[in-house]
């Protein structure tokens, strides 16, 4: 079974991602199913945040996990940056391992950049980390400039981990973020793993070749490209689906293997960077 390395623990490459889970209730059984399912198909990864619905992703995830046994699962939110302070991330950390109904996280990521100054919240991250509420902290939508500079703080280098989008559409982390990333062993999570578009508005999902590809591996397009996501054994990739159905098939994108012929069809249809891209951002 593929792996990949986070935090000094290897999971599962594949993960589930929340955002926007849990506030419609007409769906809420539906996602909890989801969330479980995917559990039972061997995913250990959870991405949430206190950001979504207010709390409402949380609150479905801890309901979820309660018949899971805690220990293999591997459980991540994010703080807002307007709450990442010494005096507020003690408070979000609380709330949120309440709505999670968990005593601690394995990884507690700072959503993105805001006002308050990293070098104040690196160190209440990691002094949330002492009190062992969480076993390691990260950031994410950071970029390569931002990873040095945050490197150079006191306690920076105990980063474990960047939380980026990145997907065949979305490759300019691959110029300068991606090799800053493997330089400092500092493992990637990779939000939208599947978009369909890239920086040029195409379709990825209709371009022959994926189609191609999905065609040889008896698959669909989704899966190949969330397997190109993962391509590397160092990402760990956090699709979001609420339906059962498409999580237990991205739990299948793991088994598909893209040999060298395939990689070269793919970058065909979005090349490699060239040069330095501005950060594909979504909060």
């Amino acid at each position: 079974m593929k792996s990949v390395r986070i935090a000094g623990r290897k999971v599962f490459p594949i993960g589930l991602g929340t955002a926007n889970m849990g506030s419609d209730k007409s769906i809420y059984n539906q996602e909890l199913e989801a969330i479980r399912g995917g559990l039972e198909a061997g995913i250990q990864v959870i991405d949430t945040a206190e950001s979504y619905g207010n709390g409402d992703a949380e609150n479905l995830v801890g309901h979820a996990i309660a018949p899971f046994d805690r220990k293999n699962l591997f459980l991540v939110s994010k703080v807002l940056p307007s709450n990442a302070s010494k005096t507020q991330i003690p408070v979000s950390i609380d709330r949120s391992l309440k709505r999670l109904n968990t005593e601690y996280l394995d990884m507690y990521l700072l959503h993105w950049k805001g006002n308050i100054p990293i070098e104040e919240t690196v160190l209440a991250m990691e002094k949330v980390k002492d009190s062992g509420k969480i076993k390691a902290w990260g950031v994410s939508n950071f970029d390569a400039e931002d990873i040095y500079a945050l490197r150079r703080m006191d306690g920076g280098i105990n980063c474990s981990t960047n939380q980026v989008r990145y997907n065949l559409g979305d490759r300019g982390i691959e110029f300068d973020l991606l090799p800053t990333l493997n330089q400092f062993d500092m493992a990637l999570m990779a939000y939208s793993p599947i978009a369909r578009g890239d920086q040029f508005g195409a379709n990825l999902t209709k371009q022959k070749k994926v189609i191609e590809l999905a065609e040889k591996y008896n698959v669909d397009v989704f899966q190949i490209l969330l397997a190109w996501s993962i391509r590397d054994g160092q990402t760990l990739a956090i699709p979001k689906s609420s339906k059962i159905e498409h999580v237990l098939k991205n739990v299948d994108a793991a088994t598909i293997s893209l040999n060298s012929d395939d990689l070269r069809k793919l970058d065909e249809v979005s090349p490699k960077p060239t040069s330095k891209m501005p950060l594909a951002l979504w909060y």
